[in-house]
């Protein structure tokens, strides 16, 4: 069976994604700082009858990161590493003359240093896959200059980057960095919390752009949820 992480699985499209993989036969390791939340979310797909290995911890902790991969081995293997825990670095965000220090550095560590590292130890694994793939979930605001998102904008521009820098260095590994488009969750609720997100689609709503992705096998690049969905107006792919 094919396995993948996934950070952040916990709620929101990590929790979505692992039950649609395991729906389909993957096998998983699960990550999230949260312990009870995350073995409740891993039940559902562990009902699939896949084999889930849930870890708690903190990405930004290499030790943790090692154990990710290492439960990956144990599985078999790695296919797919799927990037998406994320930190906005203030909670609400805050226009960038009140970004603290503390908060840019939390949500480089998280967006970008970590992945980057989870990716570093995972690369033997992707390469020997033969079908490897890497997906960092990224953001609008990566590309786009919102008021107050400019820290967590930052740093998903970097992510973006360094995807961008990793699929010329690995090019038998497919990296994609997806913007997964509006979303109500838990995180864009702290971001900002008097909007009404009553109105935003469920990331389950988006978890088909990412199958989309598996199975198509497209050249690595940036894409967007609404693009991968032929959703009008959407974003055009930036493959590469």
């Amino acid at each position: 069976m094919p396995v993948a992480i996934i950070t952040g699985a916990s709620k929101g499209l990590g929790r979505a994604l692992a039950a649609a993989l395991a729906e389909r036969g993957w096998d998983l390791v699960l990550d999230a700082r949260t312990a009870s939340a995350l073995e409740e979310a891993a039940r559902e797909p562990a009902a699939h009858g896949t084999r889930v290995e849930a870890l708690a911890g903190d990405v930004t902790d290499a030790g943790h990161r090692a154990d990710l991969v290492a439960a990956a081995r144990g599985l078999g293997g790695l296919d797919l590493l799927v990037n998406n825990a994320s930190a906005l670095g203030a909670e609400p965000l805050v226009r960038l003359e009140e970004l603290t220090s503390e908060g840019l550095r939390q949500a480089l560590e998280t967006n970008v240093v970590a992945a980057l590292g989870l990716v570093q130890g995972a690369l033997p694994l992707l390469r020997a896959s033969g079908a490897g793939a890497v997906v960092d979930v990224s953001s609008d605001a990566a590309v786009e200059a919102y008021e107050t998102w400019g820290g967590y904008g930052a740093s998903k521009a970097a992510l973006d980057h360094l995807s961008a820098v990793l699929a010329v260095e690995e090019p038998g590994i497919r990296v994609w960095a997806v913007d997964p488009g509006d979303m109500r969750t838990d995180l864009y609720e702290a971001a900002v919390p008097g909007d009404d997100a009553s109105g935003r689609p469920s990331p389950g709503t988006v978890v088909p752009a990412f199958l989309r992705l598996l199975d198509e096998r497209p050249p690595s690049g940036r894409y967007s949820a609404p693009s991968l969905l032929g959703v009008a107006g959407s974003v055009s792919v930036d493959a590469r």
